[in-house]
């Protein structure tokens, strides 16, 4: 199931405080907040998620990635 290896890749690329993955046929949603986002814009924030995921996105397996990336301290706000 491709949930399931969105969290694998992101698991292994990015050291996160807590990451959820929701969504099916090609469309996902991932939440992850990660003190890797600490003093970075939201493109830059999503650009990391997106360089993880490039293969799939290119190959049509993800088609539409909704992302919320923040920070611990932002997320308790």
């Amino acid at each position: 199931m491709m949930k399931d290896v969105i969290t694998k890749i992101l698991s292994e690329g990015i050291k996160y405080d807590r990451l959820t993955v929701e969504g099916s046929e090609s469309k996902y949603e991932v939440q992850i907040v990660s003190d890797v986002f600490d003093d970075k814009s939201t493109i830059q924030r999503h650009k990391i998620i997106y360089a993880l995921l490039d293969s799939y996105i290119k190959t049509g397996e993800i088609h539409a990635l909704t992302i919320k990336a923040t920070t611990p301290s932002e997320s308790k706000k």
